[in-house]
């Protein structure tokens, strides 16, 4: 019979801070999202004070203030490394994994067979704990959405952190109370068409007509069913390459210059590049888009887009950076206030695929070892460290995030001072 463990961070973000501010144990903690608008991010204590998830900072200035709420601008340069550094670890305890989300991953344990289950995730638990201080929860059961199930009971009720559902009384004790709506993979039209149904309860939809559920919710719903009833019916996932891969951000002010703007785009363009050469792809088609704020009814307003497609597939930057300053001079317009750029890679085909061309473009840059040597360098050394002109240097449309703590792990300069 297979096993899954659910190995999932809690408060990730807010963990992530505190690992390098112990002060911040126990303390409420907020993230922000991008330009420092909404909480995205909480700790437990934060959740405690009725902070809400996507509110609005200056709505809860107030609060904050009063109870001396800790708030951070978004970090993920910190939370990517901090992530990987989970993910490594928890790959010496299992070679069959699935890293679900950035503070998610499923562990098959059935092929250890370790005696005691519980002791090897608790020895499991304390390692990450020890190796990157991040805490983090376990659910045991004998299907994904079993795991997951039993991971919410980790982290609301269980001391230890780490819960095992795959005897027949637990998952009866559990399921009778949990909401059908708190079951992975059943989202907020599936959950009202089943209280509809007269199904409320997650141990209802498991004892349900497999054959009615799949009438009304598809095979996809039959799945749920049978997972709840410990048949696995989803196994772990290998990590698909991205059919396109975009990169966007909003700028921390509003731009109207052409200039800036294409600074931006040039950061988001070599962003999107080294994913591409990540994944071992290259791409032919390159997309570019401007926005203005549709939100300022002040201000005229102004989208387009351009799509450029080359000759041949590359994942050299440099031609990438050609092409998306030829697509930004196609659509941008004097006279308007533009909050956002973008661009996506499109077209993407693997590497090892790649056919040979009579007829070469001259710009083509087959093989070119450079970009693996600057990719090298700023992994190891941090992003940026070697980067093109056309980035620029102050980038002063960079988004707000005056409260963001230091890029401890990745930014040399921003080592953590012990005194």
């Amino acid at each position: 019979m297979k096993v899954f463990a659910l190995v999932d961070c809690n408060n990730f973000y807010a963990s992530c801070e505190r690992v390098f501010d112990p002060r911040l144990k126990r303390h409420a903690i907020v993230i922000l999202s991008n330009n420092d608008g909404c909480v995205v991010a909480r700790s437990n204590e934060a959740k405690a004070l009725g902070i809400p998830m996507g509110g609005p900072l200056f709505e809860q200035k107030a609060i904050i203030k009063k109870h001396n709420v800790a708030v951070f601008s978004s970090n993920y340069q910190l939370y990517g490394d901090m992530s990987q550094r989970v993910m490594d670890s928890l790959r010496l305890y299992s070679p069959d994994m699935e890293v679900y989300s950035i503070d998610e991953a499923f562990l098959r344990l059935d092929y250890l067979q370790p005696r005691n289950l519980y002791e090897y995730c608790k020895t499991m638990r304390a390692k990450i704990l020890q190796w990157t201080g991040i805490p983090v929860s376990i659910g045991i059961g004998t299907s994904k959405v079993l795991a997951k199930v039993a991971n919410h009971v980790a982290k609301k009720q269980r001391d230890d952190g780490i819960f095992d559902i795959r005897s027949q009384q637990a998952q009866d004790e559990i399921l009778k109370t949990l909401n059908v709506d708190k079951i992975w993979g059943v989202a907020g039209r599936w959950s009202e068409r089943l209280r509809l149904m007269g199904i409320s309860k997650a141990s209802e939809l498991r004892d349900a007509s497999p054959t009615i559920i799949r009438k009304h919710l598809s095979v996809v719903g039959e799945r749920i069913l049978r997972e709840l009833r410990g048949q696995s019916c989803i196994d772990l996932e290998e990590i698909q390459p991205r059919k396109s891969i975009m990169s966007s951000k909003s700028f921390g002010n509003l731009l109207t210059k052409k200039g800036p703007i294409e600074e931006a785009l040039a950061n988001y363009a070599a962003r999107a590049c080294e994913k591409l050469r990540k994944q071992n792809s290259q791409a032919q088609r390159v997309y570019v888009f401007v926005e203005t704020n549709g939100f300022r009814e002040i201000d005229r307003q102004y989208n387009n887009g351009f799509t450029y497609t080359l000759t041949t597939p590359t994942s050299d930057t440099r031609s990438i950076l050609e092409a998306a300053k030829f697509c930004l001079s196609k659509i941008y317009k004097h006279g308007y206030r533009y909050k956002k750029t973008g661009i996506m890679l499109m077209d993407l085909t693997s590497v090892s695929l790649e056919q040979k061309q009579l007829f070469v473009d001259l710009n083509h840059r087959p093989g070119d070892p450079l970009m693996g040597i600057v990719d090298r360098i700023n992994q190891d050394h941090g992003p940026d460290t070697l980067f093109f002109g056309a980035q620029g240097v102050t980038r002063e449309w960079k988004m707000r995030c005056g409260l963001r703590s230091p890029r401890y792990t990745t930014q040399w300069n921003e080592l953590l001072a012990v005194r």
